[in-house]
């Protein structure tokens, strides 16, 4: 106002002022700011987008393993068919607000040390919609979507772990208004196995042998995952198990490796390796003969009284470097 000459302390507010008859507003300045664009945004619509549902579903190993089909009953909101999202009754019709005539937006003027500024906000009467539903549907209340359950096909990959999440695209919730559906994404909880674990992309398996076995040496046959998916007397009943050599000697805990027999990569589909574990059994309860046998090869290994071998056991990082120092 100064550089346009006029005096901004004037009580007659000469030039272009910030007195009561100037009338300068807020909208003005922003219009000014932004290139003379109004800052009228209109009536906002109805429809919106509706929010992602998520479901949890429990499988076993091996069809988190090797993938499975799944039908889902889900309770999600759907589409009102009675007023096909509009939200007004059957044979009426939303009619303009009276309030903001359309606009969706009403303007406040308050008065201050600068003048009048004028803002601009939501229509209150109508919520910002520019119009409103005298007659709302009776079976969504106007907002255009009911809950309904209903099912769903989930075809679940093969490789999927606990908390593994499929997303199943425009499958959440409807929007208000019929407004475009979220996503609907399935949360994976995989049930333990009797004799599998899992590790990564490894499968794990304890193999017990008797004694004997263990030192004299043997075939172990070792059970597949695949026997929880193929039928034991069909024309793959082969694939469900694989033959193992325990060599003589074998100690417990000695593992062998098949590459090749894990769980799938969802990525590369890639298959890990199962781990067979070797637990060599001893006998717990022999009879007056197998004691004799046993004792008779004691004495031939030399092995009736033992000194034991013995090992250091596990130290701390802080022993090490002590042990390390002395002279």
């Amino acid at each position: 106002m100064y550089d346009l000459g006029g005096d901004p302390f004037s009580r007659g507010g000469g030039g272009a002022g910030f007195g009561q008859g100037a009338g300068f507003s807020f909208t003005d300045i922003m219009d000014a700011f932004f290139g003379g664009q109004s800052t009228r945004r209109g009536p906002r619509s109805r429809s919106r987008r509706g929010q992602d549902a998520l479901v949890r579903l429990d499988i076993s190993l091996a069809e988190a393993v090797f993938g499975t089909t799944q039908e889902l009953k889900v309770d999600t909101a759907v589409i009102c068919s009675s007023c096909q999202g509009m939200g007004a009754a059957p044979g009426s019709q939303p009619v303009m607000c009276e309030t903001c005539h359309g606009q969706g937006e009403v303007q406040q003027v308050q008065r201050s040390f600068l003048g009048e500024v004028r803002s601009v906000r939501p229509c209150p009467a109508c919520q910002g919609f520019g119009e409103i539903i005298p007659d709302p549907c009776r079976d969504c209340a106007g907002d255009g979507r009911i809950r309904s359950r209903r099912s769903i096909t989930v075809k679940i990959p093969a490789g999927v772990d606990t908390g593994t999440r499929v997303q199943l695209a425009g499958e959440g919730e409807i929007g208000p208004g019929g407004g475009q559906p979220g996503d609907l994404y399935v949360e994976i909880s995989v049930r333990s196995h009797d004799i599998f674990t899992r590790d990564g992309l490894d499968l794990h398996l304890e193999a017990t042998v008797p004694m004997t076995a263990a030192a004299l040496g043997t075939t172990l046959k070792v059970p597949l995952l695949e026997a929880d998916v193929i039928d034991p007397n069909g024309e793959d009943a082969a694939e469900t198990w694989v033959d193992i050599d325990i060599k003589p000697g074998t100690q417990s805990g000695t593992q062998q490796v098949l590459r090749g027999k894990g769980v799938p990569s969802l990525r590369t589909g890639a298959r890990g390796a199962l781990i067979v574990t070797i637990a060599v059994e001893t006998p717990q309860a022999l009879d007056g003969r197998q004691q004799e046998l046993l004792e008779e090869l004691a004495r031939l290994r030399e092995e009736q009284a033992l000194d034991g071998r013995f090992q250091p056991g596990h130290r701390s990082v802080f022993t090490r470097l002590r042990d390390a120092f002395r002279p």
